[in-house]
């Protein structure tokens, strides 16, 4: 389902959600769109698993530039592990699933011992 930023926005701070969205800095060899895991969930980057299993640490600073202008989101990459940018210009919800322990259910029998191949594989279907 494609939706704009203040939508994605919303469901990103209930669920961690896979997206897909074009590149706004295309990579030789690489597809015009990406996949990623989301999410701005306080309740699960806060929290004490959030903080080990997904290394999540708050941001230190904002951006220099408005990214509403630019129409970008800053969403925690669940496997970068890192505060990433997506392009709202064209991005697409794949699939979501909801805080807590759907998600904890969730990351424990898929995501957490997938090798680095697989999650790079993830990224570029």
């Amino acid at each position: 389902m494609r939706v704009a930023l203040p939508t994605l926005r919303a469901v990103l701070e209930r669920n961690v959600v896979e997206i897909k969205f074009t590149r706004r800095r295309t990579k030789p060899g690489a597809p015009p769109t990406r996949r990623m895991l989301c999410t701005n969930s306080r309740s699960i980057l806060n929290s004490m698993p959030g903080r080990d299993a997904l290394n999540f640490r708050p941001a230190t600073s904002a951006p220099v530039y408005n990214t509403l202008t630019k129409n970008l989101l800053i969403a925690w990459d669940l496997f970068k592990q890192d505060y990433r940018m997506v392009n709202c210009d064209n991005v697409v919800i794949v699939s979501q699933i909801a805080e807590g322990v759907e998600f904890w259910r969730y990351f424990n029998q898929e995501l957490r011992d997938m090798s680095a191949e697989q999650k790079s594989t993830f990224f570029n279907i």
